[in-house]
C-alpha cells in the first residue's frame, strides 16, 4: 500500500491488464513524486474549490491530487477499462471524487458546477490536448469559469504557448493564450517518465486568467485574425491580411504598423489592436472563423453515457 492507503499504480495497472492505448493518446505516469509535484501546483487549493481532471486513465495525478488537499476531485475519463481503478478511489474518498466515464470535449466548464471555484488540472491526452485548451480560452464574457488550468502537454505545444516574438514557435496559440492569460512552465517531464514512452518530452504549464484582457475584443473577434496570418507567418502582413481588408497597406498604416511587418514579429498587443480595429470597421472582407463545439455538462457523480 502507498501513503493514501491505495496500491501502488503500476500494480494497479497490472491487475487490472490495462495497457496504454495510442488511440486515446494514453501514456502513464507512475512515478508519485511527479504526479504530487503536478498537484502542488495546480494549488494552492481554497475549501470550496473543485479540480477538474480530464483523463484521469487509473488514477495517478489523481490521487496526488487528493492526497496534497484537493477538496473536490470531479474527473472524466473516455476509457471504460480505467473505471474499476476509478471507483476504488472514489471508495477511499468517498466525500471528495467523484468521477464520469464520457469524453472531455461535451463538458462545458461554465455550468458544471456553476456555484463553485473550479481549478483544470490534467495530463492531457495527446490527441485532444490543445482543443480542450481552445475551448477554456474561448470562454465568453471573461473572466472565465475557471480559476487555474495546469495542464501537461508535449513539449513542443508547451514551447508554443510561452513562445515570444521572434521565436520560431510564435504563433497563433501563444498569442491567444497570453491575450487573455498569464502563462507560465512550470516543469518538463522527459519521455522517459511514463509507460511507454512517448517519442517527445512533455511539460507542465499554469495559466492563469487576467481578470481584465483588452476590452472590445472577443475570442472569435482575434482567431478571425490570426487564422489567415499565421498560415503564411513568413509572409509580410500587406500579402497576409489580403483576405480580410480590402487595402492592408492602409490599413496597417492607419494603425502605425509597417507593411513589412511579418506575423512572427508581432507582439501581442499588435495583433490586439488590429483585431479590435477588423472588429469595429466591420471590412466586408472579413470571414468568420467557425465554432468551438459546445455541449451539455455530466451530472455529479459516477456515471457513464
Amino acid at each position: 500500500m502507498t501513503a493514501d492507503g491505495l496500491p501502488p499504480l503500476r500494480e494497479v495497472v497490472a491487475a487490472l491488464g490495462l495497457s496504454a492505448r495510442k488511440g486515446l493518446g494514453q501514456h502513464f505516469l507512475f512515478d508519485f513524486n511527479l504526479t504530487r509535484r503536478i498537484a502542488r501546483a495546480a494549488g494552492p487549493f481554497g475549501p470550496d474549490d473543485v479540480v477538474f481532471e480530464v483523463g484521469p486513465g487509473p488514477g495517478g495525478l489523481t490521487r496526488a491530487l487528493l492526497m496534497e488537499g484537493a477538496p473536490f476531485v470531479f474527473a472524466v475519463e473516455r476509457d471504460p477499462r480505467a473505471e474499476p481503478a476509478l471507483a476504488a478511489i472514489a471508495a477511499r474518498y468517498p466525500e471528495r471524487f467523484a468521477y464520469r466515464i464520457t469524453d472531455a470535449r461535451k463538458i462545458d466548464l461554465k455550468t458544471l458546477f456553476p456555484n463553485r471555484p473550479v481549478r483544470v488540472a490534467a495530463n492531457l491526452p495527446y490527441n485532444v490536448g490543445t482543443h480542450l485548451l481552445l475551448g477554456w480560452l474561448a470562454e465568453d464574457p471573461w473572466p472565465p469559469s475557471w480559476l487555474s488550468l495546469t495542464l501537461m502537454f508535449q513539449k513542443e505545444v508547451a514551447d508554443r504557448l510561452v513562445a515570444n516574438p521572434g521565436s520560431a514557435q510564435y504563433g497563433a496559440l501563444s498569442i491567444l493564450a497570453q491575450w487573455r492569460a498569464e502563462v507560465r512552465r512550470i516543469m518538463t517531464v522527459p519521455a522517459r517518465a511514463f509507460v511507454p514512452p512517448p517519442k517527445v518530452d512533455s511539460a507542465v504549464i499554469r495559466i492563469t486568467p487576467r481578470r481584465q484582457p483588452v476590452a472590445n475584443l472577443t475570442f472569435r473577434d482575434l482567431d478571425r485574425l490570426l487564422r489567415p496570418v499565421f498560415a503564411q507567418r513568413r509572409k509580410m502582413l500587406r500579402r497576409s491580411l489580403r483576405s480580410l481588408v480590402a487595402e492592408p497597406a492602409a490599413f496597417l498604416a492607419r494603425h502605425g504598423i509597417a507593411e513589412t511587418a511579418r506575423p512572427e514579429e508581432l507582439p501581442v498587443a499588435d495583433f490586439l489592436r488590429l483585431a479590435q480595429a477588423l472588429a469595429c470597421e466591420k471590412t466586408p472582407k472579413a470571414s468568420q472563423s467557425p465554432d468551438l463545439q459546445r455541449s451539455a455538462p455530466p451530472t455529479r457523480g459516477p456515471g457513464r453515457d
